[in-house]
């Protein structure tokens, strides 16, 4: 019978029906009640109610990114894309360029390159002469452009 309660109950206070909560002392009067009318007397009564929502947990979830962020599940078995797509080409190109550019810019502040020598410099850059940082820097000492 309480099934039934069980039903009405869900229907009127828009709840699932393993949410709904009937209190076992007053299990009487829940057996006494048969129409929707009654079943809302029981609700009125706080004899019959809707459990909170039970929501999602987010610890797992905060877990792992903390272990991302100390550089875990990153292996292969986690990727899901080739690495250019994870790191476009484009992206690498402007890490690389900028980063040699200000270099460059740093040398020509600090006197350190003459401004011939940086346009020189400065253009094979753009022609992707330099693999990074530690091949520009050996370009210029291999070629006495850096002074002192």
């Amino acid at each position: 019978m309480s099934n039934t309660i069980r039903r009405i109950a869900s229907s009127l206070l828009k709840a699932g029906e393993s949410r709904i909560w009937i209190d076992p002392e007053s299990a009487q009067r829940v057996k006494d009640a048969l129409t929707r009318d009654d079943v809302r007397k029981l609700i009125a009564d706080g004899i019959v109610r809707a459990k909170p929502t039970m929501g999602t947990s987010r610890l797992r979830g905060r877990e792992k990114q903390e272990g991302k962020r100390k550089g875990r599940h990153r292996g292969m078995g986690s990727r899901k894309g080739t690495a250019k797509a994870r790191m476009p080409q484009k992206k690498q190109w402007m890490a690389r360029v900028r980063l040699q550019r200000k270099i460059l810019a740093a040398l020509r502040d600090g006197k350190k390159i003459e401004t011939g020598a940086s346009r020189k410099v400065y253009s094979m850059i753009k022609g992707g002469a330099f693999k990074g940082k530690a091949t520009l820097l050996a370009y210029l000492k291999e070629n006495k452009l850096i002074k002192g």
